[in-house]
């Protein structure tokens, strides 16, 4: 069996802990879980103000591992992120200084405030785990995620992500407002004290590393797999989207979807998992025609708008 008490029993502590400070977003926790267990990065775009930073911290804080905050503006180089060798007089050797990419959580913070340039710094280390240092390669510390916040692009002095870039992130999920009951809730806990500073850690790198080698043996059967395909072949032939999703990005679903499963208590995926994890998925690796922007269509509307036609498989 792929699945443990002692797992479901981890992850709900982790789930907990994460909301002592963040309030009634129990969708938005799973989505960053469920990247933390199938080795994804997470992308968070949502307007000032909303949580995005704090629920990076909360997650870092639960988390017995190392954590860097980099700040991206525009000054900001790619070897403040990966690293650079210097001489030292003293010894007369190279010594490697690494940048900010060294730790096993990553707050990429306004990821969107900084050039091109040094966004491509991120797309090794994200995809390959890895940097290059003067054509020397490093491995990042394991577990490691990246978890990117962003203001909507409409704001001046924003650099949108290229496409190669935005396929890197396992997801792209939003925080939004709180319910009038959860913003009381959220006046109340903070009220004289700062919940996040109180905040334990509750796991391991040793548990993360577990979940993830759980994660390798959960059960994705072929009508599963079947339906993942038809899904992004559907981004493919929809006159709507110029450019559909690769094969990552199935790839990216299927994993999504075992480790929501995962995170449910099941051994195996079944088409809900698709369907639930498919938008916050997909939604950022598809372009959509100046037309479906006209008609004020979404890539998030689109891809409800594909998961509606496309059939689900029966299942045993």
């Amino acid at each position: 069996m792929a699945h443990t008490n002692e797992d479901m029993e981890l992850l709900k502590r982790i789930k907990d802990n994460i909301a002592k400070v963040i309030v009634g977003k129990e969708r938005v926790i799973d989505m960053v879980l469920c990247a933390l267990v199938c080795g994804g990065h997470v992308l968070i775009e949502d307007v000032p103000g909303l949580g995005k930073t704090t629920l990076v911290s909360a997650l870092a804080r639960s988390l017995d591992c190392s954590f860097r905050r980099i700040q991206f503006t525009p000054d900001v180089l790619p070897t403040d992120i990966t690293g650079f060798t210097s001489y030292n007089m003293k010894t007369g050797e190279r010594e490697v200084n690494f940048g900010g990419i060294m730790a096993n959580v990553v707050l990429a913070d306004e990821i969107n405030r900084t050039s091109p340039k040094t966004q491509s710094s991120l797309l090794e280390v994200m995809q390959e785990g890895q940097v290059t240092i003067d054509g020397v390669c490093y491995p990042v510390p394991q577990p490691f995620i990246v978890l990117a916040t962003q203001n909507p692009v409409e704001h001046i002095g924003t650099y949108p992500l290229p496409e190669a870039q935005l396929d890197r992130f396992l997801l792209k999920i939003s925080v939004g407002y709180p319910a009038p009951e959860e913003e009381l809730n959220i006046l109340a806990r903070n009220k004289g004290s700062k919940p996040l500073e109180l905040l334990k850690p509750v796991a391991s790198g040793e548990d993360i590393m577990r979940l993830r080698r759980r994660h390798a043996e959960m059960i994705c059967a072929e009508p599963v797999l079947t339906y993942i395909v038809s899904i992004a072949n559907s981004t493919r032939r929809n006159e709507k989207i110029t450019l559909g999703v690769s094969p990552r990005g199935s790839l990216a679903l299927m994993n999504a979807a075992m480790a929501r499963a995962m995170l449910q208590g099941r051994g195996f995926t079944l088409p809900d998992d698709v369907q639930y994890m498919a938008e916050a998925v997909l939604a950022h690796r598809i372009v959509i025609s100046l037309q479906a922007v006209q008609s004020r269509e979404t890539p998030e509307s689109l891809i409800e708008e594909i998961l509606f036609k496309t059939k689900v498989p029966g299942v045993s």
